[in-house]
Order: C-alpha cells, then structure tokens, then sequence
C-alpha cells in the first residue's frame, strides 16, 4: 500500500526544507512506500525553487504549481487530483504536524480503517503555543459542530487527517476554495457513511513565515460549508451514502 502526502505551500520558504526532511526520514525509517506530492500555491517567494531542489534529489518528492485561483482549498483540490497512492494524508508546510503521527495514521490505514483524524484535545496529544485568541475560536467552533453532526469527534477543522482513496472519491465534488476544505472532506466522509478512527497528535505552532489563516476572511466560509452539509444530511434523502 503506497501512502500520499499532500502539502499544500504558500510562501513557505522557511518552513518546506526541515518539513521535508523530517518527514522523508520518518517516512523512510518505517519501510512506507510513499510520495510527497507539494503543491506550490502562487508562491512570490523561494518556495518553488527549494521544492526542485527537493524533487531532484529524491524521485518520490513531487511539486506541482496551483494553476486555478489561490487558496489553500484550491491548493489541497490540485493535490487531490494528481495524487496516486491508494491513500492520502494532508499536511501543513510549517512543520506544526508530526511525521511520527503520520506513520501512526498509515498503520491505522494498512489494517482497514478508512479514514483516520486526529484529535490536539483529547488524552495522549500535545498542544505548544497554541495563539489564546485562536484556541478560543477552535474550541467554540469544533464544539458546535460536534453539538450538530453527533459524530464524536472534537478537532474537525484540523486539517492534518488521512484517507482511503474510496473515501476521497467519494467525497466529491468538493466545493471549498479555502481553510473550510478541512471542514468538507471530513463531514461528507461521515455523513456519506465512512467509519474513522481518532487518535490523539501533537501539534506546535511554526516557528517562522506567517500563518495563511485569516480568522476573519474565514468565518462565513466556514458556515457555508457547515450548512451545506445539514442540508445534505437533511434532504439528501441517502442520495450520496458510499454504494448509492
């Protein structure tokens, strides 16, 4: 089983090279057939160059630019149609995910499970310097969206989650252009009846380059796309459930 990690970069010049290299390392030290698949988003910066750099030394490091509108979503979609291991894990540029918890998710993946999300709020992670302001905002927004779709499940808008490639399939079309991306994969994958295993990770915020996350650009795009998926649980009628 070959294993897909999907790195969407924005302007990431100071952040891609030691991402890169502890994930190859982890990836490597545990057997796992895999590519790492970079998708440049309209980088201004040196973030493509280093990324050739990358790609040729190592053949099953791969970059490729986002060649529709900007966006993290657009970016994340890029990856999702070029990819081509039997599952795919999306991961932050800046080094705030663990290649250790990767590995763990892969494991999970190998032995049936379909999709495989990780929780920074349960027993066994770990959270460093976590911006007060954001985690307020994390909380109440995770928390209601638990409160709505009961599926037990308190860290939806992480974005560090991975997936069978019949659970990625299954989910489109996807709509999201942003961050709200990583609110749609993971609630269609449950409404659209794929089991998923949650695991505790660990998560510390970057150490350099700036956060691509704009809390209030994001707000109406992540209601949007939380109503959309009421309404799909609603008045879909089963219409999208797995082998409709």
């Amino acid at each position: 089983m070959k294993l897909s990690v999907i790195i969407p970069a924005h302007n990431e010049e100071d952040c891609i090279s030691p991402t890169l290299e502890s994930l190859v390392d982890k990836l490597e030290l545990n057997n796992i057939d895999y590519e790492i698949l970079v998708i440049a988003d309209h980088c201004t910066d040196a973030t493509e160059s280093i990324l050739e750099k990358f790609a040729v030394k190592n053949s099953r490091i791969k970059w490729a630019g986002n060649e529709k509108e900007a966006g993290f979503g657009m970016a994340v979609r890029a990856g999702l149609d070029l990819y081509t291991g039997d599952a795919a894990a999306i991961f932050m540029a800046d080094s705030s995910d663990s290649p250790s918890d990767i590995v763990s998710y892969f494991r999970f993946i190998e032995n049936g499970a379909e999709c495989v999300f990780g929780s920074r709020f349960i027993k066994g992670s770990e959270v460093i310097d976590y911006p007060v302001h954001k985690l307020f905002l994390n909380r109440l927004v995770n928390f209601g969206i638990k409160l709505i779709f009961r599926h037990g499940y308190n860290d939806t808008t992480n974005a560090f989650k991975c997936y069978r490639r019949e659970v990625i399939d299954g989910c489109r079309p996807f709509l999201s252009k942003h961050f709200n991306l990583t609110v749609e994969i993971p609630l269609k994958a449950f409404l659209r009846g794929y089991t998923f295993k949650i695991i505790p990770i660990s998560w510390h915020n970057r150490k350099a380059g700036i956060s691509k996350l704009k809390i209030k650009e994001m707000g109406s795009r992540y209601l949007f796309i939380i109503f959309y998926c009421v309404l799909e649980k609603l008045l879909s009628r089963g219409d999208y459930l797995r082998g409709r």
